[in-house]
């Protein structure tokens, strides 16, 4: 991150701690920079082009910052302009959709338009300095484990990993069906942009490239207001805006995409609260029936596996971050796995460490696949497998997950030449955390599980090589949150099945 960027989001965080003392999460205030950023730059890109803005007159940034605006007046109009943007369409609607103030006092709203926002010529800026200080405020959203939104947060050296062994090409479509706060499109974007584009190539880049779909409302403009500040998307209406706020897994994909990247919200089961007439509330879980899925069930992480799949194109290419349950679950995740294997070539498997997402209890990995056209004979044939978790130990504070990190990965997966991979695992070389698993030894395997792991754990075996006593407790954390999080599950089971007794009777 430039100095630029650095000084930008260092004043910005500033006044969130000023705010806080009226109750406003990071979250809230985030949301309302991100209008009020909006706002300002729509103005400024009218005043420096001469080309009408989207903003109807009466809505805009003038409006707000009118000197005479104060007080009750200017809380009232900054309402009134947040209900009217929301009903637009394209871009516009998308960032305000269901906008309110959070800021209920009006001097502290001024000084936010005044100070903050409108001392700063935001259009000057490169789409680099503007989309930094912008990821700069969304890593520190993630932080915010009160009200932030981390599970939407994949750290960023991960996902870069992931695009270079991708290796998206132009002209292709790039998808994220739970893009959260358009990390991966954005990545996308960037490897893309190093290519020599053309005009027509550029164009294709900015307006059709990348795609993503985001369920909450509120993470859902916080991503696109992330992309339009790195110059994707549409100025105006004109066009369809890259980010969709919907429920990716409703129904069968109506467009194909050649990649897709994806870290689907980690938890286990999908379900949604209802509230009857009495106000009393019920939890029922959502079971998506799609034609498209091999298998019907609850579990939204494994409902995710099965919808990429039908987003790619034939010969498409995909990596899924999934939690180890994909992996070694039963029942409905064997099923998954064993179509998976046959129908797509699944040819690589990432093993996360623990402590580098702001989720806790996560342990997770990344599932590398193509599609392919119907066939008699499995695709897979061997999944390689590195593993990065045996032995390692990051936390979000002391020790952070950075790129170099991942660099032995991106050398053995060798992008653009998987037909060259060399293992770096031999009974002679027990260390190496590269190698592959045939099919057949994977099909033999209890349940088909794919939870591959070879490397001794120290920890286990030499007290001497223990790790330090608050990395062994986070993980224990870790842990007893993740079987927490089963248990709240097998028991929210329990009781619908209870409450759906009582109802027969």
């Amino acid at each position: 991150m430039s100095d630029l960027s650095n000084r930008i989001v260092q004043k910005l965080r500033s006044y969130c701690n000023v705010l806080r003392d009226d109750g406003l999460s990071y979250q809230d205030y985030l949301e309302q920079l991100t209008f009020l950023l909006f706002l300002k730059m729509a103005d400024e890109r009218a005043r420096l082009t001469g080309i009408p803005q989207p903003i109807p007159d009466g809505y805009r940034w003038d409006d707000l910052a009118n000197p005479q605006m104060e007080g009750a007046r200017l809380e009232e109009h900054y309402r009134d302009t947040l209900r009217r943007l929301g009903e637009a369409g394209g871009m516009l609607g998308l960032i305000f959709r269901k906008a309110q103030n959070k800021i209920q006092d009006p001097a502290k709203l001024r000084q936010l338009i005044v100070e903050l926002i409108g001392k700063e010529d935001w259009l000057s800026m490169s789409a680099d300095v503007k989309g930094d200080a912008y990821e700069g405020l969304l890593e520190k959203n993630a932080q915010d484990v009160k009200g932030g939104a981390g599970q939407y947060f994949t750290p960023r050296p991960l996902i870069q990993a992931i695009v270079e062994c991708i290796q998206p090409r132009p002209g292709e479509v790039i998808m994220d069906p739970a893009c959260g706060t358009g990390g991966f499109l954005l990545a996308a974007h960037e490897y893309l942009a190093r290519y020599d584009l053309d005009r027509d190539q550029k164009k294709h880049l900015r307006y059709e490239a990348l795609r993503g779909v985001e369920l909450v409302d509120g993470v859902a403009r916080l991503c696109a207001m992330n992309l339009f500040l790195h110059g994707i998307g549409p100025d105006d209406d004109s066009r369809e805006p890259p980010i969709k706020t919907d429920d990716a897994l409703r129904n069968e994909p109506s467009a194909h995409a050649d990649v897709v990247i994806t870290n689907p919200p980690f938890g286990k089961k999908s379900s949604i609260t209802v509230v009857n007439e009495a106000g009393d509330t019920d939890r029922e879980t959502i079971t998506y029936n799609r034609p498209d899925f091999w298998t019907t069930t609850s579990n939204k992480q494994l409902n995710f596996v099965q919808h990429v799949k039908s987003l790619l194109k034939i010969h498409g290419r995909a990596a899924v971050v999934v939690p180890d349950n994909v992996l070694f679950e039963g029942g409905a995740g064997e099923v998954v796995r064993r179509h998976l294997l046959h129908e797509c070539e699944v040819h690589t498997l990432l093993r996360l460490p623990t402590g580098i997402f702001y989720a806790q209890g996560v342990k997770a990995n990344v599932v590398f696949f193509d599609r392919k056209p119907g066939a008699k004979e499995p695709w897979t044939r061997q999944v390689w497998v590195y593993d990065l978790r045996t032995n390692k130990h990051f936390t979000l504070k002391t020790r952070r997950l950075v790129r170099a990190d991942l660099d032995e990965f991106v050398a053995c997966y060798k992008p653009g030449e998987r037909h060259k991979r060399t293992a770096t695992w031999t009974p002679e070389t027990p260390d190496g955390r590269w190698r592959p698993y045939t099919y057949e030894e994977i099909l033999a395997r209890d349940k088909v599980s794919m939870d591959l792991f070879w490397l001794r754990d120290e920890a286990l075996e030499d007290s001497a090589n223990l790790p330090d006593p608050h990395v062994l407790a986070q993980e224990i954390a870790d842990d007893l949150r993740a079987a927490l999080e089963q248990i709240e599950d097998i028991l929210g089971d329990l009781q619908e099945r209870a409450a759906s007794n009582g109802r027969a009777e």
